[in-house]
């Protein structure tokens, strides 16, 4: 099996602009040759057939990338209208300001096939191409971001990737998110 990064997950994860939410101690093309040298602990099923989540132990410094929202963070919750790409239309994001998270125990790169890449318009030679990645204390997925699921839901022309809204997933990611905040 072969992974390499997406232009989107490159952009994503290895930001040219040095933010310390970026993946740590390692370029690109060193991720992209760790996942390919080593296997997985553990392969968890995506949230659609065409999708895998990869889980390492966290060769890296990189910080844990959600935190629990509690009474005494609160006030460094931030929100702001933005867009993830210049194609995409602007959401709703909320993120917690001067707040240094944990290392990350593991991190999990997020998997698209080849086949679900060139229907949305990223062709990649290798099988798999890595489009996202969680970085977390206990080797579990991070519900994905409702916005993310009703992008998804709305089709690859509005940034997503085509599969219908499921509502049970839907609901149990609003109760983790309105519990949880990126930071930044």
């Amino acid at each position: 099996m072969s992974i390499v990064l997406t232009p989107f997950a490159r952009s994503r994860l290895f930001p040219r602009d040095g933010r310390a939410t970026a993946i740590r101690d390692c370029s690109d093309t060193e991720f992209e040759q760790y996942l390919n040298a080593h296997p997985p602990l553990e392969v968890l099923p995506g949230y659609a057939p065409f999708c895998v989540l990869h889980v390492h132990r966290n060769w890296t410094s990189t910080r844990c990338s959600v935190l629990p929202l509690t009474d005494q963070n609160r006030h460094l919750l931030r929100s702001a209208y933005e867009a993830r790409s210049r194609e995409e239309l602007p959401v709703l994001v909320r993120w917690f300001e001067g707040i240094e998270p944990p290392q990350a125990n593991y991190l999990i790169p997020i998997l698209y096939s080849r086949e679900q890449l060139a229907r949305e318009g990223s062709p990649i030679e290798a099988d798999w191409g890595v489009v996202g990645c969680l970085y977390t204390l206990e080797p579990e997925e991070i519900p994905m971001v409702p916005i993310t699921m009703m992008r998804n839901a709305l089709g690859v022309d509005e940034g997503g990737s085509g599969v219908a809204l499921d509502r049970t997933a839907y609901r149990r990611a609003v109760a983790f998110w309105e519990a949880h905040a990126n930071w930044r």
